[in-house]
């Protein structure tokens, strides 16, 4: 009897057990040696779809925003301000489902154009809302980044939902900061409730493009 026929190695393949072993390894632990092991094959075979990690953290990004806007109808009534929540609590939502999911998807270059049909989108609500192109930019930057580094300190801390790292403990904080008040109370406010946190200063971000840009 033949051996069972292998899926063919291809750069969706690799990408999707990647994302699996990221959540076993973390970043850190994620290497190309892992990955070729976990496919059965040999680590050179994984250099003819990518050069080198930073070119398969590219298309991990890009399999992270497949998914994340896969069955995804963004609503031509949204206001601009709706859009903008949106997006970035689909993002953070998206995100918190990979250990270090963040880290990965900031600072790295999408491999096609997948992307294109909601920035598209997101720019044209925004534009025909009074925006200038380079204002509708600014505002879209603004909480996109705002939420990445949200995400990286909130990850830092809590690597998966049910995860917290050593050392947070909120109670032990404040019993360590006991001679400074302030600074031990806000400790739950810091390090605590996330939802809350990420929803208050996503509200902030988005009130102030509004008063810088005159929009409502």
């Amino acid at each position: 009897m033949s051996p069972e026929k292998r899926a063919p190695l291809d750069r969706r393949r690799v990408a999707d057990t990647a994302l699996r072993l990221l959540n076993e390894a973390g970043l850190e632990g994620l290497t190309l040696r892992a990955i070729a092991r976990e496919l059965d094959v040999k680590a050179p075979a994984l250099y003819w779809h990518f050069k080198d990690k930073q070119a398969l953290l590219d298309e991990m990004a890009t399999e992270m925003y497949r998914r994340m806007v896969a069955g995804v109808t963004l609503d031509p009534a949204d206001t601009w301000q709706e859009r903008l929540l949106k997006a970035n609590r689909g993002l953070r939502a998206a995100l918190l489902g990979y250990r270090d999911g963040a880290r990965v998807f900031s600072g790295s270059r999408f491999t096609g154009t997948d992307h294109a049909r909601e920035m598209e989108a997101t720019l044209r609500l925004l534009t025909e809302a009074g925006f200038t192109l380079a204002q509708a930019v600014h505002a879209a930057r603004a909480t996109h980044m705002y939420t990445l580094g949200f995400l990286i300190e909130e990850q830092g801390v809590q690597p998966l939902p049910d995860e917290r790292r050593e050392g947070f403990d909120v109670g032990e904080r404040a019993r360590r900061l006991a001679g400074y008040p302030l600074a031990a109370e806000a400790g739950e406010l810091l390090f605590d409730g996330y939802d809350e946190q990420f929803e208050e200063g996503l509200a902030l971000v988005i009130a102030g493009i509004g008063a810088r840009y005159g929009m409502r």
